[in-house]
């Protein structure tokens, strides 16, 4: 599922609240207001009282009989409470009106799923699961990363990203509803340069997305480093145990040679650990340009 993404200006409390209620958001991207109208509408009052008459007039005609009418008239009375208190203003301090009064004043500050034609959801699918891998990652949260910096730059890519993923969105939206008024020889030749202009434009935000994404399997090859590091150090640890063992057993020439492979294993992964974590600070160098 894709969240909603704020441009970083926005403060933090409120890009947090827009992205923890992206629904309500796409409510309001569709027409919602949680604000307008208040009271009855003027149809269904007109509805109801004109039933209501009718079964008073019912009830007079026939002289009793009056007891499903009556019951007609109070089925109607709580459909008139539900639609008033439906339409009923919401409290001011509400989510949806304090998520309201944030989506006005930072319009064009956020963007929503409905920003987005499905090629450009899919691609930033993928940003946002690279920078989920990157910054959930426990080298980035060991400071093994330049995490201070993953904090700010990445939200920033995600945001540049994303801003020109609807960008081109919109274009190829207006770019299809043009093609299907009718396509002369004249007008073809026309849109040609347009929809190289579009498959260029959308072939460089692709190759930001798939640098985010070397970036973020470099840090995934730093964690399985880390990850086999310790679990090799907690054998390291228990050494002295197996060769007291085999000493006992006199089986310790046997042995040795391949016990002593353990910590040369142990300092190659060291080292691979940080050859990981030199790529993935490349990546970063790279992506940052």
């Amino acid at each position: 599922m894709l969240r909603v993404v704020v441009d970083p200006e926005v403060p933090a409390e409120v890009a947090n609240l827009m992205r923890r209620n992206g629904p309500l958001l796409s409510r309001f991207h569709n027409g919602w207001d949680p604000e307008a109208g208040t009271g009855i509408p003027g149809a269904v009052m007109g509805f109801f009282g004109a039933t209501t008459a009718l079964a008073l007039g019912t009830v007079i005609a026939v002289g009793g009989a009056a007891y499903p009418l009556l019951f007609l008239m109070l089925v109607e009375l709580f459909v008139l409470m539900v639609v008033y208190f439906a339409r009923k203003p919401l409290p001011a301090d509400s989510i949806e009106r304090v998520l309201l009064r944030h989506s006005r004043r930072w319009k064009g500050r956020f963007l929503v799923l409905e920003d987005f034609d499905h090629p450009s959801r899919e691609l930033l699918g993928r940003v946002q699961r690279a920078i989920d891998r990157i910054l959930r990652s426990r080298i980035n949260a060991m400071g093994l990363l330049d995490s201070v910096r993953n904090s700010v730059m990445l939200p920033a890519e995600e945001w540049e990203i994303a801003r020109l993923l609807a960008k081109l969105s919109a274009l190829r939206a207006r770019h299809r509803d043009l093609a299907r008024s009718g396509r002369t020889p004249e007008v073809v030749a026309a849109m040609e340069p347009l929809e190289r202009a579009l498959a260029a434009s959308e072939a460089a935000v692709v190759a930001r997305v798939e640098a985010l994404e070397r970036y973020a399997r470099h840090v995934e090859e730093a964690e399985r480093a880390l990850a086999s590091q310790h679990q090799l150090e907690a054998l390291r640890s228990h050494l002295p145990e197996y060769e007291q063992l085999l000493a006992e057993a006199g089986a310790g020439r046997l042995m040795a040679p391949e016990i002593g492979y353990l910590a040369q294993d142990a300092d190659r992964l060291q080292q691979a650990l940080r050859d990981s974590v030199r790529s993935a600070h490349e990546a970063f160098r790279y992506l940052d340009g």
